[in-house]
C-alpha cells in the first residue's frame, strides 16, 4: 500500500484538533484522502464518527486498498469508515450532505489555485448549519511566508507547476466569508503548519 511519511508525522497533532472540535456523533467528509492513512487513524481513535474519504478518480484504487484492509480493523466504538468515492472539487459531483465537518489536509497548495474557491464553496454547500470546515497545511500570511522552509517549499511547488503553491490565509478567509463561513480558530501546528477552522452560519 502507498505510504506517506508526512501523514504519519502529522496524524497525532491533527487528531488532537479533531478531538477538540468535532461534535459527536459526526459525519465527516474528507477531501483529498490520499493514501488513506488519516482516514484509518482517525476512525480508529475517534468515537461515533462516520468518515467519508474522497480523492480524484485516478487515486481511488490505492486509497480503497487501505480502506478495505487496515481501515476495517479496530474501528473506534460507534465509528464507520465508508468506501472511497471520487471527488474533483471543481467538477463534482460532491457527496450528498449535510455533513457535520469537511476536513482536508495538504490539498490547497497542491490543487490548482483556481480550484481552491471551489473547495471552499463546495464545503459550504454540504455543511449543515454550524458545521465545520477544517483546512490543514502550510499557509502564508498577508503575502509573506511564516518560515524559510515554507518559502522553499512554495518555490519547489511552483517549479513543478505554476498553478500550485502555498496559499495565503487572508485569501482563504475571504473565500470563506463569501460563503458565509465564519472563522472560529487558527491552530498552530508542528512543522510550520496551521489548521484553519471555519463554521457555517446557523
Amino acid at each position: 500500500m502507498q505510504f506517506s511519511e508526512a501523514c504519519e508525522r502529522n496524524k497525532g497533532p491533527i487528531l488532537a484538533v479533531l478531538e477538540r472540535w468535532l461534535p459527536r456523533p459526526a459525519r465527516v467528509l474528507e477531501v483529498g484522502s490520499g493514501t488513506g492513512q488519516h482516514a484509518v487513524h482517525f476512525t480508529q481513535q475517534l468515537h461515533q464518527v462516520c468518515w467519508q474519504p474522497t480523492d480524484l478518480h485516478a487515486n481511488l484504487p490505492a486509497l480503497q486498498e487501505r480502506i478495505s484492509g487496515d481501515g476495517q480493523a479496530h474501528l473506534a466504538e460507534g465509528s464507520q469508515l465508508l468506501d472511497a468515492t471520487a471527488l474533483d472539487v471543481s467538477v463534482g459531483p460532491w457527496p450528498d450532505g449535510p455533513v457535520d465537518a469537511v476536513f482536508s489536509a495538504n490539498t490547497a497548495h497542491i490543487m490548482p489555485a483556481r480550484s481552491v474557491p471551489d473547495l471552499v464553496a463546495g464545503a459550504a454547500r454540504v455543511l449543515r448549519p454550524v458545521g465545520l470546515l477544517l483546512l490543514y497545511g502550510p499557509f502564508s500570511e498577508g503575502g509573506a511566508h511564516t518560515a524559510e522552509s515554507n518559502e522553499a517549499f512554495d518555490t519547489y511547488l511552483r517549479g513543478i507547476n505554476p498553478a500550485m503553491g502555498i496559499r495565503d490565509a487572508h485569501w482563504i478567509h475571504e473565500l470563506a466569508a463569501a460563503q458565509q463561513l465564519e472563522p472560529v480558530a487558527d491552530v498552530v501546528m508542528p512543522a510550520n503548519n496551521r489548521t484553519l477552522i471555519f463554521r457555517r452560519a446557523s
